[in-house]
């Protein structure tokens, strides 16, 4: 116990000094004597923290199993340089790349459709037929009026012949006789399409005009959908422009059904949308076994930065000063052993839970993962388990 007498005399010694500055009112007043005051402390401040650090080297010479310091328990891994790729998620959903109407080249009224919603169609499949009981009509009217003006032009032709009459009269009868067989050729041709085929293969989308209803000439009667020709549509922003080119692949998530596909651009816009900056990105993707729909919700990512050679780690090992500072804790060795090191660092781009430090960190370094969050600058450690390799981007 013959080393306890110096803590004993150095408590004495700290009291003294204590009791020296106890009241502001035995302070020195004039600036020369508190100059004067302040050097003697100081001086006397070194003394005492020469004496302690003399005092804990014998205590630890006398007593080393009572001097061992308390170790943190951490665990590190290996920095190394790798590629470091960044992506951008830009919000698209599914369109249909085959989707079309139905529709009637001349107006009536739908007798009977064919297919319902849901149905499955061919190409050349029939699916309505129309009533066109008022074009038979129009058809009986202009007969009529095609045999007076036939018989009309006869007998001016008999006349021209015989170089009676005019020749604005015969010509005149010929027109009309023309004319109506023209308009009756129209009608014959308008009566073929009473009957509408579907343009394209696919699910029948949604019925549009029921039975019993009226066509009009290019209204949809009903929607096709072909399931199994569909794309993702998303609007880029410009800035993005140079990032993505035609026929390279990309990435696209569909969130909901928690599926991705890799697929490749297959039509860049040509144009930039004014109202936002953005420029439309198509790609072809598979239909999933009828999962994939049209306006599901997709996210494509783009490749918009990659980096050769670089240091990365995982984005919570950066920890951050009041001040702002980033730094990290690596494992640095001293006269007590190991002991975490404080190393500031300058970071780049961060993706999928790893960043780019640019500066402060070297390939080859043990950076502290587990434990580092409650580490103090220089505070002693203790490794757990074997050092690993990090810095491969996900």
């Amino acid at each position: 116990m013959k080393y306890l007498i110096p803590l004993f005399a150095l408590v004495a010694l700290l009291g003294a000094c204590g009791r020296g500055a106890g009241s502001e009112s035995e302070l020195p007043e004039s600036l020369e004597d508190k100059r004067a005051l302040l050097k003697e402390k100081q001086t006397e401040l070194k003394e005492l923290t020469s004496q302690v650090a003399q005092l804990e080297k014998e205590i630890a010479e006398m007593d080393p199993a009572g001097s061992v310091k308390a170790r943190r328990l951490v665990t590190t891994e290996r920095v190394q340089r790798s590629d470091f790729q960044h992506f951008v998620e830009i919000q698209g959903s599914v369109k249909a790349d085959d989707y079309v109407h139905a529709s009637s080249e001349i107006a009536g009224r739908i007798l009977r459709l064919t297919v319902a919603e849901g149905e499955n169609v061919r190409a050349g499949q029939l699916i309505a037929e129309l009533d066109l009981e008022q074009l038979k009509k129009q058809m009986a009217e202009v007969e009529k009026s095609l045999e007076l003006a036939t018989t009309v032009y006869q007998r001016q032709k008999r006349l021209w012949d015989q170089n009676i009459g005019s020749e604005i009269q015969y010509l005149e009868a010929k027109n009309g006789k023309e004319r109506l067989e023209k308009s009756m050729e129209t009608l014959q041709f308008q009566l073929t399409k009473s009957k509408v085929y579907a343009p394209a293969s696919g699910v029948v989308e949604q019925v549009v005009v029921q039975a019993g209803e009226l066509a009009m000439p290019g209204a949809p009667i009903l929607q096709i959908l072909n399931p199994r020709k569909l794309k993702v549509v998303a609007a880029v922003p410009e800035i993005y422009l140079r990032a993505i080119k035609q026929g390279e692949k990309v990435n696209v998530k569909f969130p909901s059904l928690n599926l991705e596909q890799d697929v490749r651009v297959t039509l860049i816009g040509s144009s930039i949308d004014p109202s936002n900056r953005t420029f439309e990105v198509e790609a072809d993707i598979q239909s999933q076994n009828g999962l994939l729909k049209p306006n599901l919700l997709a996210v494509m990512l783009i490749k918009d930065q990659e980096q050769k050679n670089v240091v990365s780690i995982p984005l919570e090992m950066v920890q951050q000063e009041v001040s702002g500072k980033d730094f990290v804790y690596i494992k640095g060795e001293g006269e007590e052993g190991l002991f975490a090191k404080k190393v500031y660092v300058k970071t780049g781009q961060a993706f999928k839970g790893n960043i780019v430090i640019e500066e402060g960190l070297q390939a080859g370094e043990e950076l502290i993962i587990e434990g580092a969050r409650g580490l103090a600058e220089n505070e002693l450690i203790k490794i757990q388990g074997d050092a690993e390799r990090i810095g491969q981007n996900g």
